[in-house]
Protein backbone atom coordinates (compact mmCIF):
# COMPACT_ATOMS: atom_id res chain seq x y z
CA UNK A 1 0.00 0.00 0.00
CA UNK A 2 1.54 3.36 -1.41
CA UNK A 3 -0.36 5.48 1.14
CA UNK A 4 -2.72 5.37 3.75
CA UNK A 5 -6.45 5.23 3.82
CA UNK A 6 -7.09 2.61 0.41
CA UNK A 7 -10.02 0.53 2.05
CA UNK A 8 -10.49 -1.12 -1.67
CA UNK A 9 -6.42 -2.30 -1.34
CA UNK A 10 -7.11 -3.04 2.69
CA UNK A 11 -9.90 -5.43 1.59
CA UNK A 12 -7.95 -7.31 -1.71
CA UNK A 13 -5.52 -8.02 1.33
CA UNK A 14 -7.40 -9.23 4.35
CA UNK A 15 -10.23 -10.42 2.45
CA UNK A 16 -11.68 -12.29 5.38
CA UNK A 17 -11.19 -9.31 7.79
CA UNK A 18 -14.70 -8.17 9.46
CA UNK A 19 -16.31 -4.90 8.37
CA UNK A 20 -16.84 -2.16 8.41
CA UNK A 21 -12.94 -1.78 8.78
CA UNK A 22 -11.63 0.55 11.61
CA UNK A 23 -9.13 2.63 9.39
CA UNK A 24 -6.48 4.16 11.49
CA UNK A 25 -4.03 4.12 8.39
CA UNK A 26 -4.16 7.95 7.45
CA UNK A 27 -3.68 10.36 10.35
CA UNK A 28 -6.54 12.38 9.12
CA UNK A 29 -8.53 13.67 12.50
CA UNK A 30 -11.46 11.05 13.16
CA UNK A 31 -13.28 14.21 14.42
CA UNK A 32 -14.35 16.32 11.53
CA UNK A 33 -15.47 19.82 11.35
CA UNK A 34 -18.87 19.86 11.97
CA UNK A 35 -20.91 19.50 8.48
CA UNK A 36 -23.33 22.21 7.27
CA UNK A 37 -25.03 23.04 4.36
CA UNK A 38 -23.40 25.24 1.66
CA UNK A 39 -25.28 27.65 -0.52
CA UNK A 40 -26.72 26.28 -3.79
CA UNK A 41 -24.97 29.14 -5.52
CA UNK A 42 -21.21 27.01 -4.04
CA UNK A 43 -22.38 24.57 -6.21
CA UNK A 44 -24.24 26.15 -9.39
CA UNK A 45 -22.23 29.22 -10.15
CA UNK A 46 -18.62 29.60 -10.60
CA UNK A 47 -16.60 30.43 -7.23
CA UNK A 48 -16.32 34.33 -6.78
CA UNK A 49 -13.23 35.89 -6.39
CA UNK A 50 -14.36 38.01 -3.33
CA UNK A 51 -14.67 34.44 -1.46
CA UNK A 52 -11.24 33.86 -2.15
CA UNK A 53 -9.94 36.93 -1.10
CA UNK A 54 -11.58 36.12 1.79
CA UNK A 55 -10.47 32.77 1.83
CA UNK A 56 -6.85 33.98 1.49
CA UNK A 57 -6.86 36.71 4.72
CA UNK A 58 -8.79 34.30 7.29
CA UNK A 59 -5.68 31.84 6.29
CA UNK A 60 -3.25 34.15 6.81
CA UNK A 61 -4.22 35.14 9.94
CA UNK A 62 -4.80 31.58 11.03
CA UNK A 63 -1.55 30.57 9.76
CA UNK A 64 0.57 33.34 10.66
CA UNK A 65 1.67 34.44 7.05
CA UNK A 66 2.17 38.03 6.64
CA UNK A 67 -0.99 38.92 4.35
CA UNK A 68 -3.37 37.49 2.33
CA UNK A 69 -0.88 38.58 -0.84
CA UNK A 70 1.12 35.68 0.44
CA UNK A 71 -1.34 32.83 0.35
CA UNK A 72 -2.14 30.94 -2.25
CA UNK A 73 -5.33 28.69 -2.11
CA UNK A 74 -5.53 25.38 -4.55
CA UNK A 75 -7.58 22.66 -4.30
CA UNK A 76 -5.30 20.47 -1.74
CA UNK A 77 -1.47 20.43 -1.60
CA UNK A 78 -0.91 17.24 -3.62
CA UNK A 79 -1.73 19.81 -6.85
CA UNK A 80 0.56 22.31 -5.53
CA UNK A 81 4.07 20.02 -5.54
CA UNK A 82 5.30 19.94 -8.80
CA UNK A 83 4.45 23.49 -9.55
CA UNK A 84 6.06 24.46 -6.44
CA UNK A 85 9.48 22.30 -6.95
CA UNK A 86 9.70 24.09 -10.70
CA UNK A 87 9.94 27.47 -9.43
CA UNK A 88 14.12 26.64 -9.40
CA UNK A 89 15.62 25.65 -12.64
CA UNK A 90 16.42 21.92 -12.71
CA UNK A 91 19.02 21.20 -10.39
CA UNK A 92 19.40 18.61 -7.39
CA UNK A 93 16.28 18.40 -5.22
CA UNK A 94 17.13 16.37 -1.82
CA UNK A 95 13.72 15.75 0.93
CA UNK A 96 14.70 14.98 4.18
CA UNK A 97 13.64 11.60 4.99
CA UNK A 98 12.20 9.45 5.43
CA UNK A 99 8.59 10.85 4.75
CA UNK A 100 6.19 11.26 2.26
CA UNK A 101 7.36 9.83 -1.07
CA UNK A 102 5.15 12.33 -2.99
CA UNK A 103 7.65 15.11 -2.71
CA UNK A 104 10.81 13.61 -4.38
CA UNK A 105 8.09 12.36 -7.26
CA UNK A 106 7.09 15.53 -7.82
CA UNK A 107 11.03 17.31 -7.54
CA UNK A 108 11.63 14.45 -10.41
CA UNK A 109 8.61 15.64 -12.63
CA UNK A 110 9.35 18.97 -12.18
CA UNK A 111 12.75 17.96 -13.98
CA UNK A 112 15.19 17.89 -10.91
CA UNK A 113 17.54 15.08 -9.96
CA UNK A 114 16.02 13.57 -7.01
CA UNK A 115 16.90 11.79 -4.05
CA UNK A 116 16.22 11.75 -0.11
CA UNK A 117 18.86 11.92 2.51
CA UNK A 118 18.58 11.22 6.16
CA UNK A 119 20.94 14.42 7.34
CA UNK A 120 19.72 17.70 8.08
CA UNK A 121 22.79 19.21 7.15
CA UNK A 122 23.12 17.76 3.78
CA UNK A 123 19.68 19.95 2.07
CA UNK A 124 22.53 22.54 2.08
CA UNK A 125 23.84 21.14 -0.99
CA UNK A 126 20.10 21.54 -3.00
CA UNK A 127 18.96 23.28 -5.32
CA UNK A 128 15.81 22.58 -4.07
CA UNK A 129 15.59 21.21 -0.40
CA UNK A 130 12.47 19.91 0.70
CA UNK A 131 11.57 18.86 4.52
CA UNK A 132 7.89 17.82 6.33
CA UNK A 133 7.76 19.43 9.59
CA UNK A 134 6.37 17.94 12.25
CA UNK A 135 7.57 14.72 9.73
CA UNK A 136 5.48 12.29 8.31
CA UNK A 137 5.90 9.47 9.75
CA UNK A 138 7.65 9.98 12.80
CA UNK A 139 7.18 13.21 14.15
CA UNK A 140 10.60 14.28 13.95
CA UNK A 141 10.17 18.26 14.39
CA UNK A 142 13.30 20.95 12.88
CA UNK A 143 13.79 23.86 15.17
CA UNK A 144 12.67 27.10 13.50
CA UNK A 145 16.49 29.03 13.98
CA UNK A 146 17.94 25.81 11.72
CA UNK A 147 15.72 25.74 9.25
CA UNK A 148 16.22 29.82 9.14
CA UNK A 149 19.98 29.66 8.31
CA UNK A 150 19.32 26.65 6.10
CA UNK A 151 16.66 29.13 3.68
CA UNK A 152 19.59 31.98 4.14
CA UNK A 153 22.00 29.42 2.79
CA UNK A 154 19.96 27.98 -0.30
CA UNK A 155 18.57 31.90 -1.03
CA UNK A 156 22.17 33.02 -1.48
CA UNK A 157 22.97 31.04 -4.20
CA UNK A 158 18.93 31.15 -5.79
CA UNK A 159 17.52 27.62 -4.21
CA UNK A 160 14.64 27.46 -2.52
CA UNK A 161 13.68 25.81 0.94
CA UNK A 162 9.92 24.01 1.07
CA UNK A 163 8.39 23.26 4.30
CA UNK A 164 5.12 21.08 4.40
CA UNK A 165 3.44 21.65 7.61
CA UNK A 166 0.68 19.52 6.73
CA UNK A 167 0.73 18.50 10.87
CA UNK A 168 1.86 21.70 12.08
CA UNK A 169 -1.68 22.52 13.17
CA UNK A 170 -0.97 19.98 15.99
CA UNK A 171 2.52 20.80 16.06
CA UNK A 172 4.55 23.12 18.23
CA UNK A 173 3.99 26.40 16.16
CA UNK A 174 6.85 28.51 17.53
CA UNK A 175 8.68 26.19 15.01
CA UNK A 176 6.42 27.07 11.90
CA UNK A 177 8.02 29.27 8.83
CA UNK A 178 4.86 31.01 8.14
CA UNK A 179 5.63 34.27 8.99
CA UNK A 180 9.25 34.12 7.32
CA UNK A 181 8.10 33.70 3.98
CA UNK A 182 8.03 36.79 3.02
CA UNK A 183 11.91 37.05 2.99
CA UNK A 184 11.88 34.89 -0.03
CA UNK A 185 13.51 31.72 -1.17
CA UNK A 186 10.68 29.66 1.41
CA UNK A 187 7.44 27.54 0.39
CA UNK A 188 5.53 27.02 3.86
CA UNK A 189 2.67 24.22 2.50
CA UNK A 190 -0.33 23.80 4.44
CA UNK A 191 -2.82 21.14 4.75
CA UNK A 192 -6.44 21.88 5.36
CA UNK A 193 -7.89 18.13 5.44
CA UNK A 194 -5.96 16.48 7.90
CA UNK A 195 -6.49 18.87 10.73
CA UNK A 196 -9.92 19.56 10.13
CA UNK A 197 -10.86 16.12 9.30
CA UNK A 198 -12.35 16.78 6.03
CA UNK A 199 -9.81 15.22 3.17
CA UNK A 200 -12.44 15.44 0.79
CA UNK A 201 -12.92 18.37 0.54
CA UNK A 202 -9.55 18.97 -1.21
CA UNK A 203 -8.14 22.45 -0.19
CA UNK A 204 -4.88 23.38 0.63
CA UNK A 205 -2.13 26.51 0.57
CA UNK A 206 1.23 27.19 0.12
CA UNK A 207 2.54 30.62 1.59
CA UNK A 208 5.63 32.44 -0.33
CA UNK A 209 6.57 35.91 -0.80
CA UNK A 210 4.33 37.94 -3.29
CA UNK A 211 6.10 37.08 -6.64
CA UNK A 212 6.33 33.61 -6.37
CA UNK A 213 2.56 33.61 -4.79
CA UNK A 214 1.33 35.07 -8.04
CA UNK A 215 3.70 32.80 -10.01
CA UNK A 216 1.76 29.69 -8.49
CA UNK A 217 -1.78 31.82 -8.89
CA UNK A 218 -1.16 32.03 -12.29
CA UNK A 219 0.04 28.26 -13.31
CA UNK A 220 -3.35 27.10 -11.51
CA UNK A 221 -6.15 29.67 -13.05
CA UNK A 222 -9.16 31.39 -12.23
CA UNK A 223 -11.54 29.21 -10.22
CA UNK A 224 -8.76 26.88 -8.71
CA UNK A 225 -10.56 25.95 -5.86
CA UNK A 226 -14.49 24.64 -5.83
CA UNK A 227 -17.11 26.74 -4.12
CA UNK A 228 -17.87 24.28 -1.81
CA UNK A 229 -14.88 24.36 -0.41
CA UNK A 230 -14.28 27.82 0.11
CA UNK A 231 -16.98 27.83 1.69
CA UNK A 232 -15.72 25.19 4.53
CA UNK A 233 -11.87 26.81 4.43
CA UNK A 234 -13.60 30.19 5.18
CA UNK A 235 -15.98 28.74 8.04
CA UNK A 236 -13.36 25.78 9.13
CA UNK A 237 -10.22 28.06 9.32
CA UNK A 238 -12.33 31.43 10.99
CA UNK A 239 -13.44 29.23 13.88
CA UNK A 240 -10.86 29.39 16.34
CA UNK A 241 -12.69 28.04 19.48
CA UNK A 242 -13.25 24.87 17.48
CA UNK A 243 -9.23 24.48 16.43
CA UNK A 244 -8.46 25.14 20.56
CA UNK A 245 -10.76 22.59 21.74
CA UNK A 246 -10.12 19.69 18.92
CA UNK A 247 -6.40 20.24 19.84
CA UNK A 248 -7.59 19.18 23.68
CA UNK A 249 -9.71 16.37 22.66
CA UNK A 250 -6.57 15.16 19.97
CA UNK A 251 -4.52 15.66 22.83
CA UNK A 252 -6.38 13.38 25.57
CA UNK A 253 -6.89 10.77 22.39
CA UNK A 254 -3.33 10.62 21.90
CA UNK A 255 -2.58 9.97 25.16
CA UNK A 256 -5.09 7.13 25.51
CA UNK A 257 -3.65 5.63 22.40
CA UNK A 258 -0.11 5.28 24.11
CA UNK A 259 -1.61 4.09 27.18
CA UNK A 260 -3.12 1.24 25.17
CA UNK A 261 -0.26 0.36 23.34
CA UNK A 262 1.96 0.41 26.47
CA UNK A 263 -0.74 -2.61 28.09
CA UNK A 264 -0.19 -4.73 24.98
CA UNK A 265 3.87 -3.98 25.06
CA UNK A 266 3.91 -1.72 21.95
CA UNK A 267 6.48 0.80 22.04
CA UNK A 268 5.43 4.33 20.71
CA UNK A 269 8.33 5.74 19.27
CA UNK A 270 7.40 9.21 17.78
CA UNK A 271 4.48 10.81 16.12
CA UNK A 272 2.30 13.93 16.73
CA UNK A 273 -1.36 13.77 18.51
CA UNK A 274 -3.05 12.68 15.38
CA UNK A 275 -0.97 9.64 14.66
CA UNK A 276 1.41 7.46 16.46
CA UNK A 277 4.87 5.82 15.08
CA UNK A 278 5.76 2.62 15.98
CA UNK A 279 9.27 0.70 15.18
CA UNK A 280 9.48 -2.34 16.76
CA UNK A 281 11.16 -5.88 15.58
CA UNK A 282 7.25 -7.11 15.95
CA UNK A 283 5.62 -4.93 13.29
CA UNK A 284 5.38 -6.88 10.21
CA UNK A 285 3.52 -9.69 12.46
CA UNK A 286 0.96 -7.02 14.30
CA UNK A 287 0.34 -5.11 11.04
CA UNK A 288 -1.15 -8.44 9.99
CA UNK A 289 -2.94 -10.02 12.86
CA UNK A 290 -4.60 -6.11 13.27
CA UNK A 291 -5.51 -6.40 9.40
CA UNK A 292 -7.11 -9.68 9.92
CA UNK A 293 -9.58 -8.09 12.85
CA UNK A 294 -10.28 -5.40 10.48
CA UNK A 295 -8.26 -2.77 12.05
CA UNK A 296 -5.91 -0.90 9.21
CA UNK A 297 -2.58 0.85 9.91
CA UNK A 298 -0.04 2.11 7.69
CA UNK A 299 2.94 -0.19 6.81
CA UNK A 300 5.56 0.78 4.81
CA UNK A 301 7.25 -2.09 2.48
CA UNK A 302 10.56 -0.65 2.13
CA UNK A 303 10.86 -0.45 6.28
CA UNK A 304 8.42 -3.45 7.42
CA UNK A 305 9.62 -2.84 10.79
CA UNK A 306 7.71 0.51 10.95
CA UNK A 307 3.82 1.21 12.12
CA UNK A 308 1.79 4.45 11.99
CA UNK A 309 -1.22 4.05 13.04
CA UNK A 310 -4.06 7.27 13.64
CA UNK A 311 -6.63 7.51 16.33
CA UNK A 312 -9.94 5.74 16.79
CA UNK A 313 -12.57 7.86 16.22
CA UNK A 314 -15.31 6.24 18.08
CA UNK A 315 -15.74 4.49 21.28
CA UNK A 316 -16.68 1.35 18.92
CA UNK A 317 -13.17 1.77 17.39
CA UNK A 318 -11.78 1.61 20.19
CA UNK A 319 -12.79 -1.30 21.21
CA UNK A 320 -12.22 -3.22 18.20
CA UNK A 321 -8.90 -2.03 18.63
CA UNK A 322 -8.35 -2.79 21.96
CA UNK A 323 -9.58 -6.95 21.02
CA UNK A 324 -7.33 -6.35 18.15
CA UNK A 325 -4.12 -6.23 20.23
CA UNK A 326 -5.13 -8.03 22.74
CA UNK A 327 -5.79 -10.93 20.26
CA UNK A 328 -2.05 -9.99 18.76
CA UNK A 329 -0.90 -10.05 21.76
CA UNK A 330 -2.00 -13.63 22.94
CA UNK A 331 -0.22 -15.10 20.15
CA UNK A 332 2.97 -13.44 20.52
CA UNK A 333 2.63 -14.46 24.18
CA UNK A 334 1.73 -17.79 23.41
CA UNK A 335 4.52 -18.44 20.57
CA UNK A 336 6.91 -17.00 23.07
CA UNK A 337 6.02 -19.91 25.29
CA UNK A 338 6.48 -22.31 22.64
CA UNK A 339 9.99 -21.54 22.00
CA UNK A 340 11.06 -21.48 25.31
CA UNK A 341 9.26 -25.34 25.37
Amino acid sequence: MDHGGSLGRASALFPHAPRPFVDLSTGINPHSYPLFDVPATALSRLPESERLRELAEIAARTYGAPSAAHVVAAPGTQILLPRVASLVRPGKALVLGPTYAEHARAAAIAGHAAAEVDDFEALADADLAVLVNPNNPDGRVIERDRLLDLAVRLRAKGGLLVVDEAFMDVGPIEHSLAAAVGEGGIVVLRSFGKFFGLAGVRLGFALADTLTAERLEAQLGPWAVAGPALEYGIRALADIKWQGDIRQHLAGDAMRLDALLARFEVPVAGGTSLFRYLSFPDAPTLFAALGGCGVLVRHFSERPQVLRIGLPGSEEEWQRLESALADWASRRDDAAKEIVR
